[in-house]
């Protein structure tokens, strides 16, 4: 019986697709792949359609390819990724003339499987390095441990972190700090004093766990007569924003701030008009978009954290690329961006 596909992507540990990659000479693949695939190819007797295996013609391309950078994301459909993902774009137009391709994978989710694939299916290919908004889980932890320590791959998180890793750094919001920051907005905007709700995004996300931290810790270091009501998951969807406010002030009618950590800031306003209260409770949120910009302008909302998403996306990659084109390492482990407070009065 003839040797298949599929027996040399079990042998060879990749998908097929892989396989028929390496074997066929065309997309992206990692060099030391591309040749154990071939090596078992010629083991096992396979014998392509168009004939004879050409083992120096894989050789040659996979040694004439590109450096290249993969790029994992999360929640891709946010308002928020729009200038993050400007961020990327920019970055990719500069660093392609200096011979370095950008792969993106885009995620909408914060699951640990999506974001392994997508890992795994930027390994495959041949990344060089990766920048990546983790999922703090222990599969994503030992998998990047596992691209640094065996692959020799680079990693740079941005937006969100991950700990217990060897990471070359971080490039984002100190969000601890800015949680605290929110605290201090809302303890001086209700006089130290009332009920305040907190919404998250996703729990899995440290950057929204460690927002929420921050908060709640300078509430209890600076305002111990402000009570916390309860810190709840949106998943980052706005009709979960929604239904959290509208529960939260159903059972609290004299509600006195809510602070949204992460995602889904278009439910406030929607929770708003559902309860048709005369007097809302004061009103942080996160990210400057079109529409959090607009619920600013319009009274939906008192303050804005803007945390730089572009320069997020753009710093990351930049960074990457210093560290493959001249083997200098990042500055610092955690490259901050700025914690921005927007009122609707400096909006520009």
């Amino acid at each position: 019986m003839a040797a298949t596909i599929k027996q040399i992507a079990e042998k060879a540990g990749v998908s097929r697709g892989t396989v028929d990659r390496a074997l066929n000479r065309r997309g992206r693949i990692n060099p030391e792949v591309a040749e154990r695939i071939l090596k078992i190819a010629d083991e096992i007797g396979y014998v392509p359609k168009h004939g004879k295996l050409s083992r120096k013609l894989a050789g040659e391309k996979a040694q004439a390819d590109v450096l290249r950078i993969g790029v994992v994301t999360q929640l891709a459909r946010s308002s928020f990724m729009l200038q993050v993902n400007k961020g990327i774009r920019h970055a990719g137009k500069e660093l392609k003339e200096k011979g370095i391709e950008i792969i993106v994978k885009e995620n909408e989710t914060v699951d640990e499987e999506q974001q392994m694939k997508a890992v795994t299916e930027l390994e495959e290919m041949g990344i060089n390095a990766l920048a990546v908004m983790p999922v703090d889980c222990d599969g994503i932890r030992e998998k990047i441990n596992e691209l640094i320590d065996v692959k020799n791959i680079p990693v740079v998180t941005f937006n969100t972190d991950i700990v217990g890793t060897k990471r070359c750094c971080f490039v984002g919001l100190d969000n601890r700090r800015s949680g605290r920051t929110a605290a201090g907005l809302m303890g001086l905007m209700t006089h130290g004093a009332g009920k305040v709700l907190v919404i998250t995004g996703s729990f899995s996300n440290l950057a929204g766990s460690c927002r929420v931290d921050g908060f709640v810790e300078e509430l209890k270091n600076t305002f111990p007569q402000m009570e916390l009501i309860g810190v709840q998951s949106s998943s980052d969807q706005s009709d979960e924003v929604a239904r959290i406010i509208v529960s939260a002030m159903t059972a609290y009618p004299d509600l006195d701030g809510i602070f949204v950590a992460s995602g889904g800031q278009s439910g406030v306003r929607r929770a708003f008009e559902q309860l048709q209260i005369k007097k809302r409770p004061y009103v942080i949120i996160y990210d400057r978009t079109p529409y959090n910009e607009r619920a600013l302008k319009e009274g939906t909302v008192d303050f804005l954290i803007d945390q730089e998403a572009y320069e997020q996306g753009y710093r990351a990659l930049v960074l990457l690329a210093r560290l493959l084109k001249q083997g200098k390492a990042p500055e610092s482990e955690y490259m901050y961006t700025q914690i921005n407070i927007k009122t609707k009065y400096n909006l520009k």
